[in-house]
């Protein structure tokens, strides 16, 4: 399944004249100015069938710290791998039933050895976050939706504890056929994240607590090659 994140401003009802690709998702953002009784959120707009997907309010600080414990109470040793995916150009994204890591460039077919980094001297990729991973839980409580998951950006959403308690950096875990290495870089919720999720979703991610679990999520990097898929185990090398 590809979506396209382009971020649109509606005019008005009236669709019909958009067109796109079969199974193409694109993201509307609905301004408060244009629906003032609306909260200010983002809805997934299918428009292969002309049909607007179920409004989602963002949860509140509240609700997301409601669901804590069950965040916590995520596998530590051994997981599942929920979702794959891959990010081919900005605001891209595609679905994968299957992936292939590689050592050289991640991911194959994602874009993270073309686009570059702004923490490397040189703007090239950065070697120490060729993959990024967020937990399966975490995405699932503050995106509500599966078909919203790939929102947030990552390629890797697992059940597994991922704080830096469990998965300090230097941990291996294996996946599939292939093995990737927990790397150092932060990982924090961003303005894109904001923008998809909501401000709340952002300070539950970067509170105290929030990074010390690693909320948003942890970079990787391929040290083994391999095949995986969805619903692979995903194992701590202990």
């Amino acid at each position: 399944m590809r979506v396209n994140l382009a971020l649109i401003e509606i005019k008005g009802y009236n669709h019909g004249l958009l067109t796109t690709s079969p199974r193409s998702i694109l993201t509307f953002e609905l301004r408060k100015s244009l629906f003032p009784l609306i909260p200010y959120t983002l809805f997934p707009y299918n428009l292969s069938t002309t049909t607007l997907m179920p409004t989602i309010q963002h949860q509140s600080t509240a609700q997301l710290e409601g669901q804590l414990e069950y965040i916590k109470d995520s596998p530590k040793n051994q997981g599942i791998l929920k979702l794959i995916v891959c990010r081919p150009a900005d605001n891209e994204r595609n679905v994968l039933s299957e992936g292939q890591l590689d050592t050289t460039i991640g991911l194959v077919g994602d874009n993270w050895s073309t686009r570059g980094s702004s923490r490397t001297p040189d703007k090239s990729a950065h070697p120490e976050m060729q993959l990024n991973l967020m937990n399966a839980r975490t995405i699932e409580c503050i995106a509500q939706d599966k078909e919203r998951w790939p929102l947030a950006g990552d390629q890797l959403y697992i059940d597994l504890d991922l704080s830096d308690e469990n998965l300090p950096p230097g941990t291996q875990l294996s996946i599939g056929d292939a093995i990737i290495e927990v790397t150092a870089i932060p990982h924090n919720g961003c303005k894109k994240f904001t923008e998809r999720f909501g401000i709340d979703a952002v300070k539950f991610v970067n509170s105290p607590i929030g990074k010390q679990l690693h909320l948003r999520g942890i970079n990787a990097k391929v040290v083994k090659a391999g095949t995986i898929r969805p619903g692979d185990s995903v194992e701590k090398i202990l």
